[in-house]
């Protein structure tokens, strides 16, 4: 489970049989003080996010750099040999589930004084879960998390 920002456009695949895959880049950050100089220091990963099919359009739909996200999925490593003769590694997230926390015109917005709008993808008729291949699950609200 990450919440991040994307660092990039959502960059779409098509596959001949009709589906595709989507990727983009999420950075989240840890934020701490520095107990012997007191200063605030803030570390940031990023993440190499993978949805597929409906979800994926959806995303590139709705979603640019800078946008902060909510995603769910399993971590998956694959191996590929680059042009050059070298084996390269990756760690991808396989996203199962999302939620678009906000834009970044909201955040924009808000931090100048202005209102945040939100937006609930269940009232724009947007279908929410790919059946096709990676179902994407409803969280579970049953939780006794205090946030």
């Amino acid at each position: 489970m990450l919440i991040g920002h994307l660092g990039d456009e959502v960059k779409m695949h098509y596959f001949e049989g009709g589906g595709c895959i989507g990727r983009f880049p999420i950075a989240t950050n840890e934020t701490y003080t520095n107990k012997q100089t007191g200063e605030k220091v803030t570390n940031t990963e990023w993440h190499n996010v993978v949805v597929r099919n409906k979800a994926a359009e959806i995303c590139e739909k709705y979603l640019s750099k800078g946008d902060k996200i909510y995603v769910e999925g399993r971590l998956k490593n694959r191996q590929w040999q680059g042009e050059d003769g070298i084996t390269r590694y990756t760690t991808e997230i396989q996203v199962q589930d999302f939620t678009f926390l906000s834009t970044k015109k909201e955040s924009l917005a808000n931090a100048q004084g202005g209102q945040m709008h939100t937006h609930d993808i269940s009232e724009m008729n947007i279908p929410q879960k790919d059946h096709a291949n990676a179902p994407l699950e409803e969280p579970d609200n049953e939780d006794d998390l205090p946030f």
